[in-house]
């Protein structure tokens, strides 16, 4: 049996297909980098990452951004959020 550790990734890369689309931004996102796009489906990982960051909207069928990441820790729970995201819902290449 080999070794498990070997198949272990340090980051969770996603395809491009998966990647966040800024031109579909759902409309609460708080201006920034950061956003979350129409793709969401709330399954609720990306809020254990980052809920200092992000949260549901009025009817729950979508998560935002009502922050913009500030300084190394939050910027790192946003980069986890998007790692984590199944969907990748989650984008960095917004408007600053």
């Amino acid at each position: 049996m080999k070794d498990k550790k070997q198949f272990r990734s340090e980051r969770l890369v996603l395809p491009d297909e998966l990647m966040a689309d800024k031109t579909q931004k759902v409309p609460e996102n708080v201006p920034g980098k950061w956003y979350v796009d129409d793709t969401c489906t709330p399954c609720h990982v990306c809020l254990d990452e980052a809920p200092q960051l992000l949260k549901y909207n009025e009817d729950e069928t979508k998560v935002y951004f009502f922050k913009q990441p500030e300084g190394a820790e939050e910027d790192d729970a946003a980069e986890r959020a998007m790692a984590i995201c199944p969907t990748g819902a989650i984008g960095k290449d917004g408007d600053e």
